[in-house]
């Protein structure tokens, strides 16, 4: 019997069974290669959703560009669980009437050097609310806070000179400053300005002057404040005494003045 058919049949069965290896090979190599491109995937779409909420956060918290090591505290305040003590909450208190909640707000602020909180201490300080009242102590916290451009605080320190308050009653002085807080946006400071001129604090009564704070006064002074019929009826009450020279010029300084 010849070799040649068995030997054709066992290398068959050789080729077959390292065939059958080869296949089994390949099928572990592309599940592999699915693996790792699985995982690939996965890692890309992992950094970018990383990436997506590293720059949802950054925009957010305004620190993009911080190390995210940063951000702890900020995302704590931004989400109110350790929220910092505001002057806006401060305000709230007193204008609610609870003082000592206020001042344990306020205190603090204006000793850090906010002038918004300065001006309230100080107005604490000058009526008596939450502490002792106290002139001198209202005018050295009026005096910091208008040192920053605090308007408000540019309008108490007028009053507390014109009123005499804790400084010897100066209607220079107080005009001053009732000139600065106008200058600046104050709505009240013209109203008083006016009636200084009015009045001749500081000299001779000046109408035309008068007349021009009453006008930028009236302006300021929303519709349904009463200060503004107020204000407009002093002006009227003026333009019985002047000249229409003297009228048109006051219309012309009004009309031209600008706020620094």
């Amino acid at each position: 019997m010849s070799l040649f058919p068995r030997l054709r049949w066992s290398r068959s069965r050789e080729t077959e069974a390292l065939q059958e290896r080869v296949s089994n090979l390949q099928a572990a190599l592309q599940q592999c290669r699915d693996v790792a491109g699985r995982w690939t995937s996965f890692r890309r779409d992992a950094s970018i959703g990383i990436g997506t909420l590293l720059l949802v956060f950054g925009f957010m918290l305004g620190v993009y560009r911080d190390s995210i090591t940063e951000t702890g505290s900020s995302v704590v305040r931004a989400i109110g669980l350790t929220r910092a003590p505001s002057f806006e909450a401060a305000d709230t208190h007193y204008r609610d009437g609870e003082y000592a909640k206020a001042l344990d707000l306020v205190r603090p602020l204006a000793e850090a050097g906010d002038a918004k909180a300065q001006a309230l201490f100080g107005v604490m300080n000058q009526r008596g609310r939450g502490v002792a009242q106290d002139y001198e102590a209202a005018l050295q916290w009026f005096r910091r806070a208008a040192d920053q451009g605090d308007v408000a605080s540019m309008f108490y320190l007028g009053l507390m000179y014109a009123e005499g308050q804790g400084v010897p009653k100066d209607d220079a002085e107080s005009m001053k400053w009732f000139r600065l807080a106008a200058e600046r946006g104050d709505p009240q400071s013209p109203y008083n300005l006016a009636l200084s001129y009015a009045k001749g604090e500081t000299g001779e009564p000046d109408n035309v002057s008068a007349y021009m704070w009453f006008s930028l006064a009236a302006a300021r002074f929303p519709a349904s404040d009463a200060l503004r019929g107020t204000a407009i009826a002093r002006r009227d009450q003026l333009m019985a005494k002047m000249t229409p020279t003297e009228v048109a010029e006051a219309q012309r300084r009004s009309r031209e003045w600008q706020p620094k």
